[in-house]
């Protein structure tokens, strides 16, 4: 039987080893305040270290720093995927960050002033806990009737790698996102016959000069939805050309309406539009049914795809860890996130679970700082971390009515 470790507290346990683990850790470090990672798998920054291998990040270099260390200049403008992994191994090493790799937290429960977690080598004990696992903990795959009739190879995206197995083959990419789009482009230019892109709602494209639309989303964050709207659609109607005859029509709502609403994140263009223009890359509408090698679409059209790539997203299996908690959104997402913490749940910090326009990065590193200074002030001085003031216009509001959700202060810049 396992002992109960109980009797060891740690200060701050952070669950997860990604980039906002670390930065939170590392943070935490700099004001005096212990902190140990518990990680699930053999390595930290596994949510990079697994994906494809052409995965690039999505925002500039220079401002996707973590706190207090800037990312190399050698690795270009766009940081590749396995450029980014020896990043976060040195940000860890310099940083000096306290990690137990192959440490799966089972649950989170509170237990008299602390919090204890599961652990399948027994219970720890932590004063705080940063929940740091982000958005895309467990691959999620449609439940389209009929799939497992399909003869071909059906995958969600995380299980892709490169575009060398597709090679000849006709492929049906489901999804809107950048991984869906990144995989379509990929396909095409890599020898694929024929590749289908599914789409159930046309999404907002963001031009190929993304570094100006990061700092534009920087200046505009504080503007009101239809103004931050207005500037960003035009900026794309001016740079993009309308798809409508390619079977993509604009999007019926802004890029800050959907990303402050449904925090759904812009597609870059990374090639797509040319793509679609040069019907390399075929936009369909979804998936209703699969029946055998025919795959249904919502317009009652029909195709034949050799394989399937789901690029569907992910779920956070927050539930599971928290148990029946009143933390968590219809969807499954935390409700009070950053420096703020719940009435039912004190000392119990979520970061990483935005997607913010400005970069998600640059807004995980601004989180972990502001909970590292709520952290080390409620330790030194035992007072409420929670800012006594509501979400400002402009900013990303709750999803639900019920939270209180309010982002770190941009008085905290990365460094």
């Amino acid at each position: 039987m396992n002992q109960d470790r109980t009797d060891t507290v740690l200060p701050v346990a952070i669950i997860g080893a990604g980039p906002s683990g670390l930065a939170a850790a590392a943070e935490l470090g700099r004001r005096g305040v212990r902190a140990t990672i518990l990680e699930s798998s053999a390595h930290l920054a596994a949510g990079w270290r697994y994906q494809y291998d052409h995965l690039r990040l999505h925002t500039t270099r220079e401002l996707s720093n973590l706190p207090g260390m800037p990312i190399p200049r050698s690795y270009g403008r766009w940081v590749a995927r396995d450029d980014m992994v020896r990043y976060l191994e040195e940000y860890a090493h310099r940083n000096a960050l306290d990690i137990r790799l192959n440490t799966p937290v089972e649950h989170v429960r509170r237990n008299g002033s602390g919090w204890q977690l599961g652990t399948p080598e027994g219970p720890l004990a932590a004063s705080a806990v940063v929940i740091a696992t982000g958005l895309n903990r467990t691959p999620h795959l449609p439940d389209w009737p009929g799939a497992e009739t399909f003869p071909g190879s059906l995958v969600h995206s995380a299980r892709y790698q490169n575009p060398a197995p597709y090679e000849g083959h006709s492929v049906l990419v489901v999804g809107a996102g950048n991984s869906g789009a990144e995989i379509a482009v990929a396909l095409a230019r890599n020898g694929a016959h024929r590749v289908w892109w599914s789409v159930r709602t046309p999404p907002n494209i963001i031009p190929p000069a993304a570094d100006r639309w990061q700092r534009m989303g920087i200046l505009v964050d504080k503007l009101p939805t239809p103004a931050a709207d207005f500037l960003t659609t035009t900026f794309e109607r001016v740079c993009l050309p309308d798809l409508t005859s390619r079977g993509l029509p604009r999007p019926d709502e802004g890029l800050y309406t959907r990303a402050r609403r449904d925090e759904l994140n812009p597609v870059h263009d990374r090639g797509l539009v040319d793509e679609i223009r040069r019907d390399r890359v075929r936009p369909v509408t979804t998936v209703a049914a699969i029946d055998g090698p025919q795959v249904h679409l919502t317009d009652r059209s029909r195709i034949r795809p050799d394989s399937i790539i789901a690029a569907t997203g992910y779920a956070t299996d927050l539930e599971k860890l928290l148990g029946p908690a009143p933390l968590l959104s219809p969807r499954g997402l935390p409700t009070v996130r950053g420096s703020r913490t719940s009435p039912q749940a004190p000392d119990l910090y979520f970061i990483g679970f935005t997607n913010h326009p400005s970069g998600h990065l640059r807004y995980a590193g601004l989180e972990a700082r502001a909970v590292a200074k709520a952290v080390h002030r409620r330790r030194e001085h035992g007072v409420d971390t929670a800012p006594a003031r509501s979400t400002t216009t402009g900013r990303i509001p709750p999803r639900t009515p019920e939270s209180t959700f309010t982002p770190p202060s941009e008085e905290s810049t990365s460094r």
